[in-house]
Order: C-alpha cells, then structure tokens, then sequence
C-alpha cells in the first residue's frame, strides 16, 4: 500500500506542478481573465497562486512538509474557487454549467486534501529519508 500512496502522490502532486507551470507559461491570458473576474493586482495574483501551486504540489511530490504543503494548496484553492468560479452568478447556461463543474472539482481537491491530514506524517518515501 505504500507504493500505492507514492504513486498518488506524484500523480495529485503533479497535477498541481502542471497547474503552476500554467499560471507562468500563460499569465497574461490569465491576468486577463482574473481581470474579468474582478481579481485585484490579477498579475500579482496569478504569480502568487502559481508560486503557490508550485511550492504544494512540490512538497506533496517529494513528501516535504506535508502539512505545510497541503495548507498551500488550500490557501491556494480555496479563494481561487469562490471568486472565480462563483456558478451562481452566472445568467449563460453554459458559462453556469462549466463554473459549476470546475467549482465542484476544486472543493473535491480540496476535501482531498483535508483527507490527508489523517495521514501520519512524515510520509513513507519523503526526500528526506
């Protein structure tokens, strides 16, 4: 079972990686929706949560500082997800729907990452050992 923990692991850690590298590699594209979204400073927002993103998904990987990771990821996602993907204030079915359903993804990441809390630390398989 600890194999099975190491391996999602890396792949929920990742997921988090390839979400940071896109806030750097697009973060004019993003700016500019965090513009549309009413984001203040949304550049400084966008490299934050991509520093964010980055620093968790990192130590989730490499079980560094779990608990402190896990707390970055959620620092992270949950604001991101009440302001930018607030599903009931949208009037467009479509534009409802997919708000909705990155909402609902991001608050289940986020119960994830609660879960594993439970998990004693520190993690099997850490750098550090």
């Amino acid at each position: 079972m600890n194999i099975l923990f190491l391996i999602g692991r890396i792949i929920f850690g990742g997921y988090f990686i390839m979400n940071a590298w896109n806030h750097f590699k697009n973060v004019e594209a993003l700016t500019g929706y965090a513009q549309f979204k009413g984001v203040p400073s949304p550049k400084a927002a966008v490299l934050v949560g991509g520093v964010l993103l980055l620093l968790g998904g990192l130590g989730m990987v490499f079980g560094v500082a779990p608990e402190a990771s896990l707390a970055t990821l959620i620092i992270f996602l949950v604001p991101v997800t009440i302001k930018m993907h607030a599903f009931w204030k949208e009037t467009e079915p479509t534009a409802k729907m997919n708000e909705r359903i990155t909402f609902m993804k991001n608050m289940a990441l986020v119960g994830a990452l609660l879960m594993l809390y439970a998990v004693p630390v520190p993690w099997m398989y850490n750098v550090l050992q």
